[in-house]
């Protein structure tokens, strides 16, 4: 088994950092904190993260500081982990000299979290460190592994056994038209009586959980699955 992804948190606030931890855990990854800059300076020398988010409460020179002294081609030539820089609305300047010296992504506070912990998995992937299990759609993401719909409303809701399954053939097959027998075949029901029509209230059912408009009906003919740009990137 690969070994788990390792995050650290560098001055990121309580309030935040315990929420993060938390949603990155559950996904599986190993979160790491420092709440001092030694803290952060022990932490990083030590290698093997893969993704640093530095809170505000680091002051932009230091977060700067850590990004160029280990961030991507660190000292020494070495490949570093990806950084991801919170900062202040009115911190522009800051903003943009983070991204010119190779921060992977600066968002600014207050922010959310759940887009954060989306944020870091999009940087995982990137990595080859993600599994592919994390969909951004129009107004949630999805983790497949985990089967939960993290909804932009905040709220979060469990997929069935049977929608995580039909959401995956989806997702293999994008734009191809699939017919009922296609999904039968490939993602059954949960019950025996999975009759012709069932499929239209399970796809139905599918569309209103993960508020989408990607999954569309083809009259007499099946249903298609167009990606959102997100996913095609």
């Amino acid at each position: 088994m690969a070994a788990r992804a390792v995050i650290a948190l560098v001055s990121v606030a309580d309030v935040v950092a315990t929420e993060l931890a938390d949603h990155l855990e559950r996904r599986g990854h190993d979160v790491r904190q420092a709440r001092q800059p030694w803290e952060a300076e022990s932490l990083l020398a030590g290698g093997g993260i893969d993704v640093v988010v530095v809170g505000d409460s680091l002051s932009q020179a230091e977060g700067r500081d850590l990004l160029r002294r280990y961030g991507g081609q660190g000292e020494g030539g070495r490949d570093g982990p990806d950084f991801i820089l919170i900062c202040r609305p009115s911190d522009l300047v800051d903003k943009v000299l983070a991204l010119e010296l190779g921060a992977a992504d600066v968002v600014e506070s207050p922010l959310n979290v759940r887009e954060l912990a989306a944020r870091v998995g999009g940087l995982l992937s990137r990595r080859g460190r993600g599994t592919q299990e994390l969909i951004v759609l129009e107004n949630a993401t999805v983790d497949l592994r985990s089967a939960i719909v993290m909804h932009r409303s905040g709220t979060e809701e469990q997929l069935s056994p049977g929608q995580v399954a039909l959401l995956r053939l989806f997702l293999a097959s994008p734009r191809k038209v699939l017919t009922r027998d296609d999904i039968i075949a490939a993602a059954p029901a949960e019950n025996a009586d999975a009759f012709d029509r069932s499929i239209d209230s399970r796809i139905v059912r599918l569309r209103r959980k993960l508020d989408t408009e990607t999954i569309t009906t083809i009259r007499g003919a099946g249903y298609r699955f167009d990606p959102p740009r997100q996913f095609t990137d």
